[in-house]
């Protein structure tokens, strides 16, 4: 057996499962249970395998430093505080460590705001090979607390229980499923909510999301999978997650301007990226002059809010061309006339850009007699080699769109690659069944890496005046 380890009436420790390598706790042998501090304390998780997350302000004198932790629940138990009164607390378990050794501790999460120790160490804490020495302080090698301004904090950041919400109204789409099944299989809680249920309150002072008659919880992430027929209302809830300071894979300007065909290609000519000559008019007397400034028959015409390659005519010659105008100008709708890329030859090019990386890309190729090569419309796809000149304008054109999640769909034209479209809300399932990439996975993966603690700048010194 190992020599027995001495602990002073104050001690440095460490919980690195909650990510907290320096912790200054009181060891009390008067208390029976352990306390660590928390606020905003939130459960969360199936019933079954109940969580709870909760933030830690680990240095007293900076209130400003949080660290967010989850841990599974154990238990919950009424404690006693020292001043008589009663609270029923969340119990957790964590692994202690001290100068090198480490043991599992359960921990009562209280509000210890105004206590000068964050942690509180009582009898149960201890194992059989401790000795504690009330008169002396500090029997174990100091920690600093500079280690929460050093960017090791990211390093040593444990791989804590998520809370995501993915905003769709399709539960049981392949993408929805997926992203699910690969969340709860990490560990994560992974909440599918459906867009048009969700309501808000504006408030300066508070803003809030409320679903089902209840105040939507805090998230870690949100993942948008909003439906073109509900844009509005979609990007609406969006914009009220991004109020509240919730980081969502896609922001509402992005969605806004990917989803409307006449400002996409705006943005992507401000930004000088290739694309099939485009062009846009209003008045009916303009037809003529529209088609000649495209160029020559075959042409695309294109409704702005098409998806899936619905609302997307091919038109062999002029004259079908203003046939096709004049049936849409008919029912009031805005479309866009657009160059036919010949070479192309029904093929197209689907980059998933992923946090600014092309993670995976495949050649869509259309059903026989159909020029569009959707896989919604029996299209087919396969693994592709794409060039430096594609993968760099594939994330170009999602940077344009500022999305951290896009599907960008190319033509190999002769003088190089055009964007057809750029999808802020792509499909999972042809990518990962033609590329053979957990293409869910690389997902929760950005956002692990996003949901990590960031190193906290010190302040700078104010010069003194003269």
């Amino acid at each position: 057996m190992s020599e027995p380890l001495k602990l002073g009436w104050e001690e440095w420790v460490s919980l690195p499962d909650l990510g907290l390598p320096a912790l200054k706790a009181k060891v009390d042998t008067g208390a029976k249970t352990s306390a660590l501090h928390a606020s905003d304390i939130e459960p969360f998780g199936a019933a079954s395998r109940p969580k709870v997350r909760f933030l830690m302000h680990p240095i007293p004198s900076r209130p400003e430093l949080a660290i967010a932790c989850s841990a599974p629940v154990v238990d919950r138990r009424e404690v006693t505080s020292s001043n008589g009164e009663a609270e029923l607390r969340y119990v957790i378990e964590t692994r202690m460590r001290v100068d090198g050794r480490e043991w599992p501790v359960e921990l009562t999460l209280s509000d210890r705001g105004a206590m000068q120790y964050r942690m509180l160490l009582g009898r149960q804490a201890f194992s059989e090979n401790v000795i504690v020495s009330p008169n002396e302080s500090f029997c174990q090698p100091r920690l600093d607390y500079d280690v929460y301004s050093s960017s090791k904090v990211r390093e040593v950041a444990p791989d804590r229980a998520l809370r995501i919400a993915v905003l769709s109204r399709e539960t049981m789409s392949y993408s929805t499923r997926r992203i699910v099944e690969e969340g709860e299989q990490r560990g994560h809680t992974v909440e599918v909510i459906d867009t048009l249920r969700c309501y808000m309150t504006l408030n300066a002072m508070a803003p809030d999301i409320h679903y089902d008659g209840k105040r939507l919880p805090r998230y870690d992430a949100v993942i948008p999978r909003i439906g073109a027929s509900i844009t509005p209302y979609g990007t609406a809830i969006i914009r009220q997650f991004e109020t509240i300071g919730t980081w969502c894979i896609n922001g509402s300007a992005g969605i806004t301007a990917s989803r409307d065909k006449l400002h996409a290609h705006q943005v992507l000519a401000r930004q000088k990226i290739g694309m099939p000559t485009t062009a846009f008019a209003a008045s009916p007397k303009d037809t003529g002059n529209l088609m000649e400034l495209v160029g020559s028959a075959p042409l695309i015409v294109k409704l702005l809010e098409s998806t899936q390659g619905k609302g997307v005519v091919l038109a062999e010659t002029k004259k079908a061309a203003e046939s096709v105008i004049t049936a849409f100008r008919g029912l009031s709708a805005n479309f866009l006339v657009q160059q036919f890329v010949k070479e192309a030859a029904g093929e197209d090019i689907r980059c998933l850009v992923m946090d600014g990386k092309v993670v995976a890309s495949i050649k869509r190729t259309g059903a026989p007699g159909d020029f569009r090569s959707n896989l919604h419309l029996g299209g087919q796809a396969a693994p592709v080699r794409i060039t430096k000149t594609e993968r760099e304008t594939a994330q170009r054109a999602a940077k344009a769109f500022g999305l951290g999640l896009a599907g960008v769909d190319l033509l190999r034209a002769a003088d190089g690659p055009k964007v057809l479209e750029v999808n802020s809300s792509p499909g999972l399932e042809g990518v990962e069944k033609a590329s053979g990439k957990d293409i869910a996975g690389m997902l929760y993966d950005m956002i692990e890496k996003r949901a990590r603690p960031v190193p906290v700048r010190k302040a700078r010194r104010s010069r003194k005046s003269a």
